[in-house]
Order: structure tokens, then sequence, then C-alpha cells
């Protein structure tokens, strides 16, 4: 009798996919509202077990998203000015050099556009999630940003520049997302107004922030 042979596929289990990336694929399809756990751990091949293990909140996914933009940002950037180097630089260094920053987070983005659209539109109308990111994902993502300038963020100084920084950042977000031109060049102009703008709070030279400054003192 002759003997079976055994098969000679591959019987590898295949790896997992990111949960980020699954999630972002979920949102882009279905939208923010309509994404469940359930749904990511599907996608990525996790358990829900492994997929609490590395995110356990919707949250989450949303900060594992900006720590990978800030990653990819700084990579983008190289070398950075140290604080000493900061405290000298003339005020059109810092502002290119935050315009770098931004265009570099922008840069990363732009393969999840179409999540960027619907997270735009929906994760105001899920209020919770949104206030939690806008205080640690956002403001994470802020800092750093300001660091690639060798601007430091402590203190109220800090406060304001990320204030600052903040408007300029989402409202050059909110045109980048209806830029079609290959170059950006609508949402690059108008960065650099915004940025120009909001010089005197960034870098605590003259204007407002400086009045604001003598009268604490």
């Amino acid at each position: 009798m002759a003997k079976r042979k055994a098969s000679s596929k591959s019987t590898a289990i295949p790896a997992a996919a990111d949960p980020v990336d699954a999630a972002l694929e979920l949102i882009a399809e279905a939208g923010w509202l309509r994404l469940t756990l359930h749904g990511v751990a599907e996608r990525s091949g996790l358990s829900l077990a492994e997929l609490y293990r590395r995110y356990p909140s919707k949250g989450a996914l949303l900060r594992g998203f900006a720590a990978r933009i800030d990653d990819a940002m700084l990579t983008a950037l190289g070398g950075l000015p140290t604080e000493t180097m900061a405290e000298t630089m003339a005020e059109d260094a810092v502002r290119d050099r935050l315009f770098e920053a931004v265009m570099a987070r922008l840069d990363a983005l732009a393969s999840y556009k179409p999540a960027m659209h619907v997270l735009a539109r929906e994760l105001p109308r899920d209020p919770v999630v949104a206030l939690c990111f806008a205080a640690d994902g956002l403001t994470k993502a802020l800092d750093w940003t300001l660091a690639a300038a060798g601007l430091d963020a402590g203190g109220l100084r800090g406060l304001l520049r990320r204030k600052a920084l903040g408007a300029v950042y989402l409202d050059t977000v909110r045109i980048w997302l209806t830029d079609e031109e290959p170059e950006l060049s609508r949402t690059m102009a108008h960065l650099d107004k915004r940025l120009r703008q909001a010089l005197p709070f960034l870098t605590g030279n003259g204007g407002a922030f400086s009045l604001l400054r003598k009268k604490t003192a």
C-alpha cells in the first residue's frame, strides 16, 4: 500500500498587520464613529487580547498614529538645532525650521489623507476621545515640532508657543485637506503666512507676548 506523501505546502501563519494601519484603513472605509476594536483586531489578524496589550482603546490607536508621524517628521528633518543655538537663531531661521517641520508632518500624512478627511469630519463628534487626544497625542506632536526648531515648550512661554503653533498647524491641515496640487503651493503659502503672524508668540520677541511677559514680571 502506497504511503501518502506529506504536503509540501507551507502552513506558516501570515504575519499580523499593524493595528494602526488596520484602523486607518477601516476609518477610510467606514468612518471613525463606526470603527470598533473587534474590527481592528480582525483586520490586523490579532486576537482581542493581543490587540489590548498593544492598543487598549481607540484613543490609543490615534496616539500610536500620531507617534508614527512624529517619528517620520524627526527622521526627515535630520539634525536638530541645540537649545543654545535656538536662543540665538534669527526669527527667519526659526520660521524656516518650523515651516520645514510642519511640511515634513504633512508629507508623512499624505498616504493617510482619506482617513484624515474622515477624522477631521467625525472626531469632533466624539468629544471624549477628541479631548483626550488633544491633551496627549496632539500636545506631544506640537512639543516635538517646537523641539525641531530648538524651541522649549515648558512653562508659560512654552504654553503660549504650543497654543500658537497648534492654531497654525490645525489651520494649515484644514487647507492641506483640500489642496490637490502636487506641489502643495496653496498649503505652503498659507503656512508661511500663518507662521509670520504667529512668530512673536513663538519666539517671544516683541508683540503681545513681550507685553504679557512684562505684565507677568
